[in-house]
């Protein structure tokens, strides 16, 4: 009975230490993604079959901090909107040719929420977008290792005046966010806003970023269509989006190495 025990003990400690060593600092085969920006990072696709598939290399930080596998919606900003984005597309991707690597989602989006709330100490209704994903970053980073910044945002500042602000807003971000979370050349990418908005000044804009500030790009919204309202991406044009996150981002870390 003795040796039982022990053995029961011995299985316990061994296992516990095999879960936490996959889920702590210095495993460097979980790669964290930092997902920003307004509702299209969020997501506002019609969530389908294929929205609760479970990859056992997908997880993502819910709204306690705690790793749970990854399903749509991932987000958590309006649990009434919320839908499918481009996270889970874009980790599937980033899998892709890699085997050895497990993926871990950040999601601090916020529907709505214009540039100038993304800086410290800036409050958006009861949240506070950018201190909030600096602090949920620092948790992840204490079990992982951050390898990207997703950034889709600009709906909310699509206009004549607000897009001739918008780069240096976008500037003093990519310089907060290396700077809080103490890497420098963290790769940051910028998504286009659908070209199904009534208006189009913030792209123009946004497309400059990668001749302003190193390791950014930005990812193309050609060819991608909305959900009805000329303002969210539809489910398959959300997770199409996804795949050219992944593969803006894999050309980056390529530049990186």
């Amino acid at each position: 009975m003795c040796k039982s025990v022990y053995c029961i003990i011995f299985f316990f400690l061994v296992s516990a230490n095999s879960v936490f060593a996959q889920l702590s600092g210095g495993d460097k085969n979980l790669h964290l993604y930092l997902l920003i920006g307004q509702s299209n990072m969020a997501g506002r696709g019609v969530v389908d079959a294929e929205s609760k598939e479970v990859n056992p290399r997908i997880l993502m930080l819910d709204s306690l901090g705690q790793w749970v596998p990854a399903t749509d919606p991932m987000h958590f900003d309006n649990l009434k909107l919320v839908g499918v984005g481009p996270g889970i597309a874009f980790a599937k991707e980033m899998l892709a040719n890699n085997s050895n690597i497990k993926i871990g989602l950040i999601p601090c989006a916020w529907g709505g929420s214009p540039i100038k709330v993304w800086r410290p100490g800036a409050k958006y209704f009861k949240a506070r977008p950018y201190d909030d994903a600096i602090t949920r970053t620092k948790l992840a980073m204490s079990q992982g290792v951050l390898k990207g910044i997703l950034w889709h945002q600009g709906e909310s500042d699509n206009d004549s005046l607000k897009s001739s602000r918008y780069m240096a807003s976008i500037e003093q971000l990519i310089q907060h966010l290396r700077e809080d979370l103490e890497m420098p050349k963290i790769p940051f990418i910028a998504g286009e806003i659908g070209y199904f908005n009534k208006r189009d000044f913030i792209n123009p804009v946004i497309n400059q970023l990668p001749n302003k500030v190193n390791q950014t790009a930005v990812v193309s919204a050609v060819g991608l269509t909305d959900k009805g309202d000329r303002l969210h991406f539809d489910t398959p044009s959300a997770r199409e989006l996804g795949k050219r996150y992944a593969i803006a981002m894999n050309q980056l870390q390529k530049i990186q190495r």
